[in-house]
């Protein structure tokens, strides 16, 4: 997934970068509006929309955890993935300076991206509905690996190195790496993964609150 989508970056000639997920769909004015907006808030260089669920063939509602911000949002973005990769537009200023997505992770790649970007930058939200997320099938990315949350907390390692991340935010990315953690040691104790359980608790000793 990164690496296609760097790929597409690399190939790319517009200033504006945007994506589109093999199973979302962008309504017909999702870049006017966006370029609209952008043109009037011209001090932001980052932009993601609301978004219409479909689910099993039928439109759904979003549960709080998934309400969609704008603003300063790098802590509404520690939990989970907070804006989705297909309603985005990014200026690629952006890459220039933070880099691509992490070719390294094999999924939570747009978390660990949005975390780079919210802890340096402010978001212009829409909230106008602008894409379709369609989910309910069986390929879908997030059924392909047990623990995802492992992924999340090696972005939340990275994050948390940073020396641009004010110590608010490194209080809080800590807070959310030694609570992902003890979620996945307590999956891996189930499943009889004993080096898992002692390399994740050797992991919060090294992050204490």
């Amino acid at each position: 997934m990164s690496s296609a989508r760097n790929k597409g970056i690399a190939k790319s000639r517009s200033d504006w970068i945007t994506f589109l997920d093999s199973d979302d769909e962008w309504l017909p004015n999702k870049l006017a509006v966006q370029q609209d907006y952008l043109r009037r808030n011209d001090d932001h260089w980052v932009c993601h929309t609301e978004e219409i669920w479909i689910r099993d063939g039928r439109r759904v509602n979003p549960m709080k955890k998934h309400a969609k911000i704008g603003g300063w949002i790098f802590q509404h973005c520690l939990p989970l993935c907070a804006m989705s990769p297909s309603s985005m537009m990014i200026h690629r200023r952006i890459f220039l300076e933070l880099g691509d997505f992490d070719e390294d992770l094999p999924a939570c790649e747009d978390y660990d991206l949005w975390l780079r970007i919210t802890a340096r930058y402010p978001v212009l939200f829409i909230t106008e509905p602008l894409i379709l997320k369609y989910g309910g099938h069986s390929d879908q990315l997030s059924r392909r690996f047990w623990g995802m949350d492992r992924f999340r907390i090696k972005a939340l390692e990275k994050i948390i190195a940073e020396p641009c991340l004010s110590e608010e935010n490194r209080s809080a990315a800590i807070a959310m790496l030694q609570k992902k953690a003890r979620v996945y040691i307590q999956g891996a104790q189930k499943r009889g993964k004993a080096d898992e359980v002692a390399r994740y608790q050797l992991l919060m000793n090294h992050y204490p609150l």
